[in-house]
C-alpha cells in the first residue's frame, strides 16, 4: 500500500473484474450490445433507452467539461430522484470526475461544510437548493448550476442541448478516486469515504452472476440517489444487469406501491421503516407488489416480527444484510434460496473474507466476540479482486488506522458461527440508526453545545416500533440559565437536517456521570428504553 494525495491510500495492485466492464464509465456496455432499444432508465421526467442514455451520459460529461471539470476535480449533486442524477453521475464518471453526493434534507451550514472539506467545484443543484445556496449565510459556496427537467433554460438543460453526444476521449483510471460520500461522523463532522469505480462496480460484480439480478427484473429505488450505496446497488447494479431501473420519488406508502404496481417493479431495496410501512397501512394492497420477486433490506436491524409480517402479507421472504458505506454497500447478505438463520446476517460475499477480531487486531474463535473486519477473499475466482476503501478525504491518521493491516476496521461488534453467519452484537460507537439515516449523538451535542446557556448535553435514542430508533437529547443548562425545549430544537434546525433534530429536548438539573466525570449515557438510554416498555405494557 502506498500513501496518496489527501490522505488516501492506494494499493500497488490493479486486479481485473473477472466480467464484465472495468469501469462505471463503461456501465452500459451490456445494454448497449443485448438491448440498446429497451429501457434503461424510467422516471417522473425522462424514459431513457439504453442508446439514448448513453448519449446523455457523453452530453453531461461534456458539459462538465465545459464548465471547466478534470479529472480528479469534485463535482457535488444535491438532486431528487429523477432522471437527471442518473445522467449526470455517468457524466461524471465518464470525465474521470469524483462524485460528491450532497443530500438534499441537510441544513445548508451541512452542505456547505462538505463542498469546503472536499474542495468542490461544481455543484448541481435542483431550484430549491439553489435558491437555499444563494441566499447566502455561512460560508461560501462552489459555483451553482441550476438543474431543472421542467425548464429549458436552466442552465444544465442548456449545457446538456448544446453538448457532444459523442465520447469524450478522457481516459478514465478505475483505481483513481471517484466518489465521495459523507458518512456521519464521532466527532460531530461528517467524513468523506472515497472510493474508486473499481471499488464501486465490485457488488454487482459478484452478485449479477449468482443471479441476484437478472435483466429482465426491473430495480425500484425510493430512497435519495445522492447516497452512494444507493447509486451503487439499484443504479450501477441494474445496468451491469442489463436491466432498468425505476426511479421513485414518491414516499408515502401507498403511493410506492402503486408505483411499484405501474412500473412492475420485479427488485426493491428498503429500510425497514418503508417495508414496516409498506405492511400496516391500511390502504396499501398486497395484490400492488405481487411483480415483487426479491425484497431487500438494511441500514437498520430487521425484526424477527417484520419479516414474518412481511412473509405472511405479500408471500416473499425480506432478506437483510450488513452493508456500510466504507465496503462500499453490503460485505454479507441473506441467500433466499437457503433457510434463514435466525439472527444473522447472511455470510460473505465470494469478494470479501469477514474476520472478527479483538482489541489487540488478533483473530479471535469461531463464536467469540470481536469488531468485525473485511478484506479481499484470498480463495476461488474474487482472491485479491476486492479493495478496500482508498480511505477518509483529508484525514490520513483515520485511514491509516480504518485500514490498518490491510483490512477495513468496521469498529462495528459481531461473531461468526461455525457456517460463517454473520451476526450484529453492537453497532460502532453511539450510532442511531432512524429511518434508516445514520445518526451520530456528536452531530446533534456539537450544535447544542453552541448555544452559551447550554452546561453539558448528551443524546440517546429511543426505541421506536415505525423507525426502530429516535433520539431524545438530555441538556443540563449553566447556573441561573433559563432555556426551553424548543428554542434548543430550533437551534438544530438552523444547523443540522431535519432527521437529525432531537425528536424530544428534556432540560435536566444534573446529567448522570461516572467516576472519571463522563456523562453515563448508558444510565440515560437504559432510562428512556424502560419508559418506552412500561408504555408497551400497558
Amino acid at each position: 500500500m502506498s500513501g496518496a494525495a489527501d490522505g488516501l491510500v492506494v494499493g500497488a495492485a490493479r486486479p481485473r473484474i473477472p466480467w464484465g466492464p472495468q469501469s462505471v464509465a463503461d456501465v452500459l456496455t451490456r445494454g448497449l450490445t443485448e438491448r440498446p432499444d429497451d429501457l434503461a432508465v424510467a422516471a417522473r421526467h425522462g424514459r431513457l433507452t439504453y442508446r439514448e442514455l448513453d448519449a446523455a451520459a457523453n452530453r453531461a460529461a461534456h458539459a462538465l467539461l465545459a464548465l471547466g471539470v478534470r479529472p480528479g476535480d469534485r463535482v457535488a449533486a444535491s438532486l431528487p430522484n429523477d432522471v437527471d442524477i442518473v445522467v449526470a453521475f455517468l457524466g461524471a464518471m465518464r470525465a474521470g470526475a469524483v462524485w460528491v453526493g450532497v443530500h438534499r434534507v441537510l441544513a445548508r451550514p451541512e452542505k456547505v461544510r462538505m463542498f469546503d472539506d472536499c474542495g468542490t467545484s461544481v455543484v448541481l443543484a435542483d431550484p430549491s437548493v439553489a435558491d437555499e445556496l444563494a441566499r447566502g449565510g455561512q460560508g461560501d459556496v462552489p459555483r451553482v448550476v441550476r438543474v431543472d427537467p421542467t425548464d429549458p433554460q436552466a442552465e444544465w438543460q442548456r449545457l446538456l442541448a448544446g453538448a457532444d453526444p459523442g465520447p469524450t476521449g478522457v481516459e478514465v483510471d478505475p483505481f483513481a478516486p471517484a466518489a465521495i460520500s459523507y458518512t456521519s461522523g464521532t466527532t460531530g463532522w461528517p467524513k468523506g469515504v472515497v472510493h474508486s469505480q473499481h471499488n464501486l462496480l465490485m457488488p454487482g460484480a459478484v452478485t449479477v452472476p449468482e443471479g441476484a439480478y437478472g435483466p429482465d427484473e426491473p430495480i425500484g429505488v425510493v430512497l435519495p440517489l445522492t447516497i452512494l450505496n444507493v447509486m451503487i446497488l439499484n443504479v450501477v447494479i441494474a445496468f451491469q444487469a442489463g436491466s432498468r431501473v425505476v426511479v421513485g420519488d414518491r414516499h408515502d406508502p401507498v403511493g410506492v406501491a402503486e408505483w411499484i404496481e405501474a412500473e412492475q417493479v420485479a427488485v426493491i431495496s428498503f429500510v425497514p421503516t418503508i417495508f414496516h410501512e409498506l405492511l400496516t397501512h391500511p390502504d396499501v394492497r398486497p395484490e400492488a407488489l405481487r411483480t415483487v420477486t426479491k425484497a431487500r433490506t438494511g441500514g437498520a436491524q430487521v425484526t424477527d416480527g417484520l419479516r414474518a409480517l412481511y412473509q405472511e402479507r405479500f408471500g416473499q421472504r425480506l432478506c437483510s444484510s450488513f452493508a456500510m458505506t466504507e465496503v462500499p454497500t453490503f460485505a454479507t447478505r441473506e441467500d433466499p434460496s437457503e433457510p434463514a438463520v435466525p439472527g444473522s446476517l447472511g455470510r460473505a460475499l465470494p469478494h470479501v473474507r469477514v474476520e472478527i477480531h479483538d482489541a489487540d487486531d488478533r483473530p479471535v474463535p469461531i463464536g467469540t466476540t470481536g469488531e468485525i473486519c473485511i478484506g479481499p477473499s484470498t480463495e476461488g475466482p474474487w482472491a485479491g479482486v476486492y479493495t478496500p476503501m482508498l480511505g477518509y478525504w483529508g484525514m490520513p491518521e483515520e485511514t491509516a488506522t480504518a485500514l490498518r493491516g490491510g483490512l477495513l476496521h468496521t469498529g462495528d461488534i459481531g461473531r461468526l458461527d461455525e457456517d460463517g453467519y454473520l451476526y450484529l452484537v453492537d453497532r460502532k460507537s453511539s450510532l442511531i440508526i432512524r429511518g434508516g439515516s445514520n445518526i451520530y449523538p456528536a452531530e446533534i451535542e456539537r450544535v447544542l453545545d453552541l448555544d452559551d446557556r447550554v452546561a453539558d448535553c448528551a443524546v440517546v435514542p429511543r426505541p421506536d416500533e415505525r423507525l426502530g430508533e429516535t433520539t431524545v437529547a438530555f441538556v443540563e443548562l449553566n447556573p441561573g440559565a433559563t432555556a426551553t425545549p424548543e428554542e434548543l430544537r430550533a437551534l438544530c434546525r438552523e444547523h443540522l437536517a431535519r432527521y437529525k433534530v432531537p425528536d424530544e429536548v428534556r432540560i435536566v438539573e444534573q446529567l448522570p456521570r461516572n467516576p472519571l466525570g463522563k456523562v453515563h449515557r448508558a444510565v440515560l438510554a437504559e432510562e428512556v428504553a424502560a419508559e418506552v416498555a412500561q408504555v408497551a405494557a400497558r
